[in-house]
C-alpha cells in the first residue's frame, strides 16, 4: 500500500447549485463535487489558489488523494474532472470520484533502482540515464504499490532496464502496452571518445590497406 497518499483539505457547501456555485468563486473557492463510492454526492469547495498551486504541479488527475471535510470521514479520491473558463482557462469547477477498495485506477508509481554497486557498466564508470521516474500502473485502489523495483545489478554498459524486466505487484499493469525502456547504461564521455577514435583509426588502416592492394 502506498505510504505518502497526500491529504487535500476542502470545505463542505452549505448549499448547491448555480447560484451557491458563483458565491463560492465571489470568495476566492473552486466549487466542486465528490460522488461514487456508494454515496450520496457531497458538494464541496475548495481555495482557488490551493487548487492552481496543485494543477502546477502536475498530474493532479492521475494522484490518489486522501480527502478531508470536516465533519464528514477521511475518503480517498480521484480528480475526475476540472472544468475551466473558456477565456481566462482558470479552473471553475472539480469532481472527485470516492473510491473503493476494488476500483481501478491509473497512477504513477516512483521507481526505485537497486543494484548499482554491483552493476558491471556503472563500475566501469558507465552512467545512468533514468528515462522514467515514474511509470504509470492501472493499479488496485486498495493495494497501490509504494514503488516499482528496478534491479541493476546485470547490467553493463550499453544495457536498457524494460517494464518487461520489472516484477510488477498482483494485479498492475503498465497503462502503456509495449515494452517501454526505463533506464540505460551509456559510456561515459571519455570511453565513447577513445571507442569513436579507434574506429576511425581502424577504418583508416583498412582505407590504406586497399589502397595497397
Amino acid at each position: 500500500m502506498a505510504g505518502e497518499i497526500p491529504d487535500l483539505v476542502v470545505q463542505e457547501r452549505a448549499r448547491s447549485g448555480k447560484g451557491a456555485a458563483r458565491q463560492a468563486r465571489r470568495e476566492g473557492h473552486v466549487p466542486g463535487i465528490v460522488y461514487g463510492g456508494g454515496a450520496d454526492p457531497l458538494p464541496i469547495q475548495m481555495p482557488f489558489n490551493e487548487l492552481m498551486k496543485r494543477l502546477k504541479k502536475g498530474r493532479f488527475l492521475s494522484t490518489l488523494f486522501n480527502l478531508k471535510v470536516e465533519g464528514h470521514e477521511d475518503v480517498r479520491v480521484i480528480c475526475r474532472a476540472v472544468q475551466r473558463d473558456v477565456v481566462k482557462d482558470l479552473p471553475t469547477h472539480v469532481d472527485f470520484l470516492r473510491l473503493r477498495r476494488t476500483t481501478k485506477i491509473n497512477l504513477f508509481i516512483p521507481v526505485e533502482f537497486v543494484g548499482r554497486e554491483t552493476a558491471p557498466g556503472l563500475k566501469r564508470g558507465g552512467v545512468l540515464t533514468v528515462v522514467r521516474p515514474e511509470v504509470e500502473l492501472l493499479v488496485t485502489a486498495g493495494d497501490i504499490p509504494d514503488h516499482i523495483t528496478v534491479d541493476l545489478s546485470g547490467l553493463d554498459i550499453g544495457d536498457t532496464a524494460t517494464i518487461s524486466s520489472v516484477e510488477l505487484p498482483a494485479g498492475a499493469k503498465p497503462t502503456i502496452d509495449r515494452d517501454f525502456v526505463i533506464a540505460n547504461i551509456s559510456a561515459p564521455s571519455g570511453l565513447r571518445a577513445e571507442e569513436a577514435e579507434a574506429a576511425e583509426a581502424e577504418g583508416g588502416e583498412e582505407e590504406g590497406e586497399g589502397e595497397e592492394a
